[in-house]
Parts: structure tokens; C-alpha cells; sequence
């Protein structure tokens, strides 16, 4: 389902928490579906339950799961989250844009970027 990227500098628990919230956001993960287990998911990736416990925390504080006593946990109705996380990300891109700006980035060479070119092209 997810795999971990022991390159990756990001500790394990964000990807695990980029990794899901990127399944729900996409519908791979539907409402009221059941998450694995934290021990489960933890042999299955080999790491730490702490590890998984801390990332599902993480998800349910960000409304992307709930936790039901006794159950586990599942995949809360993302829809708003969706529209949330799509906010996030243009925010974060007029942010780059504004400083490329900045320096002296053209945005002929922002949009060329963004098609998969080069920007020296």
C-alpha cells in the first residue's frame, strides 16, 4: 500500500502521513474504510509502532481519519479536505513564485518549468 524512501530526509512519520493523506485525497482510500492496524502496518513496513501510532495521530488531528475506541481507525470523508489541500498548495506555489520573482526568474521560465522543460531552455 505505502512505501517507506530511507533517502528521503523527511522522518518516517511524515511520509507515512504525505503517503495517506495522498490515498484518501484520491479516493484509493474511501470514507468509513478501515486503516490498517498500527502493529500490522508496522511489520509490514518494519519500523516502529510508535512510529505508525504518531503518524495516525497526525492524520486525525488534521481530520483525514477518526478513531474509534475498540475498532481502529478509519478514513474520514475527505471532500472539504480536498479543497482545503488544494488552498495549501497554491498558497505555498505563489510563495515560490513571489520569490522567484525576486530574484529574477521570468514567468516564461516558471511556466516552462512547470510544462517539464529546462530552464535554461
Amino acid at each position: 500500500m505505502i512505501h517507506i524512501d530511507y533517502r528521503d530526509t523527511r522522518p518516517i512519520y511524515e511520509q507515512v502521513v504525505e503517503k495517506f493523506k495522498t490515498l484518501i485525497l484520491r479516493g484509493v482510500l474511501r470514507p468509513d474504510d478501515k486503516m490498517p492496524s498500527v502493529r500490522n502496518l508496522a511489520v509490514e513496513l518494519s519500523i516502529n509502532p510508535n512510529t505508525i501510532q504518531r503518524a495516525y495521530a497526525e492524520l486525525e488531528r488534521q481530520g483525514y481519519i477518526y478513531t474509534v475506541k475498540g475498532k481502529g481507525n478509519f478514513v474520514s470523508d475527505s471532500s472539504h479536505l480536498l479543497t482545503r489541500y488544494r488552498e495549501e498548495i497554491f498558497a505555498e506555489l505563489k510563495s515560490i513564485c513571489k520569490t522567484a520573482f525576486d530574484v529574477g526568474i521570468t514567468e516564461e521560465e516558471i511556466i516552462r518549468i512547470i510544462k517539464g522543460g529546462e530552464a535554461n531552455d
